[in-house]
C-alpha cells in the first residue's frame, strides 16, 4: 500500500468522495433529466455569500452559514418561479449574479480572509476536519436514502410533471424536498471541489452514464459507480501528481465522459 494513504488527511478525503461522489452522482440523474444543471451551479456559487457572512460572523468553518444561505436561494428560485412569469434560467441568472455580488462585498470587509477563498473557490478536500467528514457522510446517506425511497414519484415527475400531478403525486412537495437534497449535497460538497467546480460532480457522472444506458435502474446504477470511481480516482492521482485535488477530480469525470461518449459511438457504428 503507498505510504501516503496511510496520511489522516489522505484517509478523510477519501472518506468524502466515498460519501459525496455517488450521492452526487445519484442526485445528478433527476438534475439532469430535469434540465436544473444550472440550478445547481447557481446553489453552489450562492456558496460565496454564506463563506463570506460565515467569516463576518466569526464562524472559523463556515459549513453552516453556507448551507443556510444557499437553501435561502434555492428557496427563493422556487417562489420565483411559482409567483412570476420570468422564466427559469432568468430567475437563476439573477440570483446567481446578487448572491455573487453580494458575496464579494462582504468579503471586501474583511481583506483578512482573501487567503482563505481559494479553498472555497477551487477545493481542499485534503484539509477537511473529521467533522466535515461526519457532515458529508451523513448528509450522503440521507440523501441516497430519501432519493431511492421516493424513486418512481421522482422519475415520474422528471419525466412529465403535468402527468406526475395528474396521478395523484404531490408534486410541489416533490418538488422542494428534491431542492432541499439537492442544496444539502451541493453545499457540502464544497470543500471537495469548490464553489466553482462543484456542479461537474453532480452533472458529469449521469451525462456519461446516459449515453451508455437507457432504462432509469441501469443509469442510476452506472451513474453510481461512475461517480464513486470518479471522486475517489481524482483524490488518489491528485497526491503523487502534485495536482490541486479539486480540479484533478473534476478531470477525472471528465476523462470517464469522454471514455463513454467513445464507447458509444463505437457501439452505434461497429466495423463491418
Amino acid at each position: 500500500m503507498p505510504e501516503f494513504l496511510m496520511e489522516p488527511f489522505m484517509q478523510r478525503a477519501l472518506w468524502m468522495a466515498l460519501a459525496l461522489g455517488p450521492a452526487c452522482g445519484l442526485l445528478g440523474v433527476f438534475v439532469t433529466a430535469r434540465r436544473m444543471s444550472f440550478f445547481s451551479d447557481t446553489v453552489s456559487h450562492a456558496a460565496l455569500t454564506g463563506v463570506a457572512a460565515g467569516f463576518l460572523a466569526g464562524f472559523d468553518n463556515p459549513t453552516v452559514p453556507v448551507l443556510l444561505f444557499c437553501l435561502l436561494v434555492a428557496m427563493a428560485m422556487l417562489w420565483l418561479r411559482e409567483r412570476t412569469r420570468l422564466l427559469n434560467d432568468t430567475i437563476m441568472a439573477v440570483l446567481l449574479s446578487v448572491s455573487v455580488a453580494l458575496g464579494v462585498i462582504l468579503l471586501s470587509l474583511q481583506r483578512n480572509r482573501w487567503a482563505e477563498l481559494d479553498k472555497y473557490l477551487l477545493g481542499d478536500v485534503l484539509s477537511v476536519g473529521w467533522s466535515d467528514v461526519a457532515w458529508s457522510t451523513g448528509a450522503a446517506v440521507a440523501v441516497s436514502a430519501l432519493v431511492m425511497a421516493f424513486l418512481n414519484p421522482l422519475a415520474l415527475l422528471s419525466a412529465h410533471e403535468d402527468l406526475a400531478h395528474v396521478s395523484g403525486a404531490r408534486v410541489r412537495l416533490l418538488n422542494y424536498g428534491f431542492v432541499v437534497l439537492l442544496t444539502l449535497a451541493v453545499s457540502l460538497s464544497i470543500r471537495a471541489l469548490g464553489i466553482l467546480l462543484v456542479t461537474s460532480m453532480v452533472v458529469l457522472p449521469p451525462a456519461a452514464a446516459r449515453v451508455l444506458v437507457r432504462s432509469l435502474r441501469a443509469h442510476v446504477l452506472l451513474t453510481v459507480v461512475l461517480g464513486l470511481v470518479g471522486a475517489v480516482g481524482g483524490v488518489l492521482l491528485s497526491y503523487p501528481l502534485n495536482l490541486p485535488t479539486g480540479p484533478t477530480v473534476t478531470m477525472v469525470f471528465g476523462c470517464l465522459f469522454a471514455v463513454a461518449l467513445a464507447v458509444s459511438r463505437l457501439r452505434s457504428h461497429p466495423r463491418a
